[in-house]
């Protein structure tokens, strides 16, 4: 063979012989893609521990970590009418799937409730899974003389600026939802902000406040007989508590439940996200979860992370049309 032609061979043997040594430096790295998790995943629930989402999303952790192989650990970050989960996934958190933190509404409608937006409810984070929604409802001390929606409207009709309503924080859904009441009735009520449903479900026993709008963690206290339920603002009456009007009943066209789910930093890898919303669907859907949602009347709002990625770039838009229209600021 002429020397041309050995040299050409060579050449080419060589060529093939470092495509096979490179080769084995790719595997490592997509075995790591195929690992996760492969460390415990860090769940943010920006509330106190105690209240209903909690409870769901503690359940949610729990189930989710069988199907994962690694724990999901609940960190409670309560305060900033449960907006410190997003603020530490705008800031702090990486978006390799270890950083997860609870999605509401208050998220999605702070940006325009400020004068500087903190984030963008649709870009700046991933969504990954919608879960379920609350039971509203307005409760008041059952021994005292509020024992309808009609007394609650009369009473503050007749002692304007008077009677007190917590929920668990300012602009919250529930603080909003009270407002629009007050502004159809043309009554004024007095918003007294707590960290937690459950806390204000508290307060009202102990006569602090005199009434709470704000998700079922008084049901127990309702149950129990020292608390009275006047009206929920779900679709259809409650199962639990049948001979409690919903909104609708009482003629407001209102129905709200203010669904939430579960979003990470922006950026996140894809097959990462489907591993996540697997995990937790299979979770959501197990009959353990499901017996929590029944527990707090949590009406199930399912959406995939296309689909609630959706629902928030929707929500966003309603949620800056309203923060217009009722000309909402909070700073």
């Amino acid at each position: 063979m002429p020397i041309a032609g050995r040299l050409a061979g060579r050449r080419h043997l060589l060529a093939g012989t470092g495509a096979l040594l490179a080769a084995p430096a790719l595997a490592p790295a997509a075995r790591a893609q195929g690992r996760f998790p492969d460390r415990p995943i860090r769940l943010i629930v920006p509330w106190p521990p105690g209240g209903s989402a909690d409870a769901q999303l503690r359940s949610l952790a729990e189930l989710a970590s069988k199907t994962l192989g690694q724990p999901v650990l609940v960190e409670n970050r309560a305060g900033a009418s449960g907006t410190l989960g997003a603020q530490f996934l705008t800031t702090q958190a990486r978006p390799d799937g270890y950083t997860l933190s609870q999605m509401h509404m208050s998220v999605v409608r702070r940006p325009f409730l400020v004068r500087t937006p903190p984030w963008d409810p649709v870009q700046d984070f991933t969504h990954i899974i919608g879960l379920c929604g609350w039971m509203f409802g307005v409760v008041v001390k059952a021994d005292g003389p509020i024992r309808s929606w009609q007394d609650y409207v009369a009473h503050a009709r007749a002692n304007p600026g008077r009677l007190t309503y917590a929920t668990s924080g300012i602009a919250t859904t529930n603080h909003l939802a009270m407002e629009e009441l007050s502004a159809r009735e043309k009554i004024e009520l007095v918003h007294v902000p707590y960290r937690a449903s459950n806390e204000a479900a508290v307060a009202v026993a102990s006569g602090e406040v005199m009434s709470v709008a704000d998700s079922s963690a008084w049901a127990p206290l309702v149950e129990g007989g020292q608390l009275r339920l006047l009206c929920v603002w779900t679709a259809e009456r409650s199962p639990r508590f049948p001979a409690a009007p919903t909104l609708k009943e009482l003629g407001y066209d209102m129905v709200i439940t203010s669904p939430y789910g579960l979003s990470g930093p922006k950026g996140m890898d894809p097959a990462v996200v489907q591993r996540l919303h697997d995990a937790f669907h299979a979770a959501l859907m197990d009959p353990a979860n499901a017996a929590v949602r029944t527990q707090f009347d949590m009406p199930l709002e399912y959406y995939s992370n296309r689909d609630y990625r959706d629902f928030i770039a929707r929500r966003a838009e309603y949620e800056q049309a309203m923060a217009k229209k009722l000309n909402l600021r909070i700073d």
